[in-house]
């Protein structure tokens, strides 16, 4: 994953950790989509996702009532959660999302346009407080990284 050897994430702690994770992956998400490796971007751009939202449950912006803590790592929950607290518009289809990512995990999605879908991620890390972000400020990319 695009976030090995660039952070340490216990060390930045329980919110800052996850934000930067969604940040490195997004920009490694990116990255992997212009270069054609479309299964791997999907499936980097959802663990972005993911951390984006699990930065934001635990930072105490908005009280959000889960049921219990294990539903913290139930992306499927927590994005109910967030749409029903009114953190999220709920505009952004995440089951189909959850869809997608299980199959590119499968294999690569070649001729996929993944346009669509990267601005519903971006416009979603956007109301996450993820976005926007000045990415000179990340460490650099290791270019061996796949």
């Amino acid at each position: 994953m695009p976030h090995f050897g660039l952070m340490d994430e216990k060390a930045l702690g329980p919110v800052a950790g996850p934000l930067q994770r969604a940040r490195l992956h997004l920009r490694g998400g990116r990255r992997r989509l212009g270069e054609g490796k479309i299964g791997a971007g999907v499936v980097t751009l959802y663990d972005a996702v993911s951390a984006a939202m699990e930065s934001y449950a635990v930072s105490g912006k908005r009280p959000l009532q889960l049921r219990r803590r294990n539903d913290l790592y139930n992306e499927k929950k927590l994005y109910a959660e967030l749409v029903r607290s009114g953190v999220l518009d709920g505009s952004f289809d995440f089951e189909e999302f959850t869809g997608l990512m299980e199959k590119a995990l499968e294999q690569e999605l070649p001729g996929y346009d993944f346009r669509g879908l990267l601005a519903g991620v971006e416009a979603l890390l956007l109301q996450l407080g993820v976005l926007p972000f000045d990415e000179s400020t990340l460490p650099p990319e290791d270019p061996k990284t796949y």
